[in-house]
């Protein structure tokens, strides 16, 4: 496993998970955020039985035309933003900002979460990538996040951070560039496995609240002069 600071040249990814620790915190307000964070529970479980039910739409749309419908990606992504929003609020207790009752952008938002539209899917993937080809991912994620009776390492250390905020005041940073990197590998596995994308999620934990740099193209190698 990988562990990618954020500022190293890495591989773009077409999925982006970004977020900013909106620093001044309130020292105790991580305590109710998540009953705070309940109506936007209730809408996103059913949001989410709708994005299941439209991503095995999109997996047949892309077994005939080998293309993901642009209005169910859409709607898709923006459920997951939403979710994301919610979690860096409720769970990762980044902000203290709430999280709008939207699938659409919000730049003045502190996290925010792209994929890129695929012009073209393979066909063949689409029967074996959400669940074989994922499986390796999902026992990481798993262990990320934990199961039902769990409690998983981005918890933990969310639960960490806010016991650090009520006695120091702060939010550790590293806590904060750890758990980013756990969710963005979260995240790409969601996106694949909800076939928006071919390309297979990098084993990387890219650590920070920015998505690392794409690796630059490597330089031509140098022409000798011609000695006539």
């Amino acid at each position: 496993m990988d562990l990618t600071p954020a500022d190293a040249p890495a591989p773009g990814y077409p999925v982006t998970v970004e977020a900013r620790l909106d620093e001044p915190l309130n020292r105790w307000l991580w305590l109710v955020k998540w009953f705070l964070a309940i109506p936007h529970i209730v809408v996103l479980v059913l949001l989410w039985i709708v994005f299941v039910i439209l991503t095995v739409v999109a997996g047949v749309n892309i077994v005939v035309t080998g293309r993901y419908p642009r209005s169910i990606f859409d709607f898709n992504v923006g459920v997951m933003r939403w979710t994301w929003r919610v979690q860096l609020y409720a769970f990762s207790l980044a902000t203290d900002r709430y999280p709008p009752f939207s699938l659409q952008r919000d730049p003045s938002y502190p996290a925010e979460l792209e994929v890129e539209y695929p012009e073209q899917l393979s066909r063949g993937l689409v029967w074996i990538k959400w669940w074989l080809l994922a499986i390796p991912h999902y026992a990481i994620v798993s262990f990320f996040d934990g199961g039902p009776r769990v409690f998983g390492l981005t918890g933990i250390l969310a639960l960490v951070a806010g016991v650090t905020l009520a006695v120091k005041q702060r939010y550790p940073t590293s806590i904060f560039d750890f758990i980013m990197g756990m969710h963005r590998w979260e995240w790409r596995v969601v996106a694949y496995a909800a076939l928006m994308r071919d390309d297979y999620p990098p084993f990387r934990i890219d650590l920070g609240p920015t998505e690392p740099a794409p690796a630059a193209p490597p330089a031509p190698p140098a022409v000798a002069d011609d000695p006539t």
